[in-house]
């Protein structure tokens, strides 16, 4: 005789926090949904988790059929759990956290999705299930990281200068840091290579421009 359940078996989502810097501000991915529950209001991209499929490979599906955005960096963030966060079912999230610099950026509202909208993160509007707690947390991870990792090159283009990196480390951090201090730590990380090209910013005098020496790579570092 076939083993019979004997517990209730509750559906799995993957929910993904989409960060990018646009108008000097850290802004975030966000769709208008087209099915209730909360239709019409935003809220991040994602959606149900099929029976053989892998968590990862649901969040790039769910984020590309929704949005169109795709090849980014992502990783995993938490899984959010309580019991009465989604008016259908028993739903567990498993979200996500992922970056993608602005000049990458093509977006296509698809699947369940009326619209997709990038929002400055101090002009959220109101948003649908427990999304708001999500961001967050996904908003505190990144900061924090930026401290012990390179995750903050993910948002940079092809090529920049050092204070237009810095500009991004002090964006995600939200504090100023001292140049000298930021341009020794950096270079030290081996992470960079000069182009051999240089550009000029106002009044100042040109700037070296630089590349990442592993684009698609996120270090720990000291």
């Amino acid at each position: 005789m076939p083993y019979q359940y004997q517990h209730p078996h509750p559906a799995v989502t993957t929910d993904v926090a989409v960060f990018t810097l646009r108008d000097q501000q850290l802004q975030l991915l966000l769709i208008r949904r087209a099915q209730e529950p909360y239709m019409g209001q935003w809220a991040l991209p994602g959606g149900f988790l099929e029976i053989d499929e892998d968590l990862d490979c649901c969040a790039k599906r769910e984020l590309k059929e929704e949005t169109g955005v795709a090849d980014l960096y992502m990783e995993q963030l938490y899984t959010f759990g309580r019991p009465d966060r989604d008016p259908r079912e028993r739903i567990i999230s498993v979200t996500y956290y992922a970056l993608v610099p602005t000049d990458k950026l093509t977006l296509s509202a698809g699947s369940d999705a009326a619209e997709t909208a990038w929002f400055p993160l101090q002009e959220l509007p109101e948003l649908a299930f427990d999304h708001e707690e999500i961001i967050l947390l996904a908003r505190e991870r990144l900061a924090a990281k930026t401290h012990y990792s390179t995750i903050a090159f993910q948002l940079m283009p092809e090529t920049f200068t050092l204070s237009e990196l810095q500009s991004v480390y002090e964006i995600l951090r939200n504090e100023k840091l001292d140049k000298r201090n930021f341009r020794k730590w950096v270079l030290a990380l081996k992470q960079l290579e000069e182009t051999g090209g240089k550009r000029r910013n106002g009044n100042h005098r040109p700037a070296k421009i630089y590349r990442l020496t592993n684009p698609d790579r996120v270090e720990i570092v000291r």
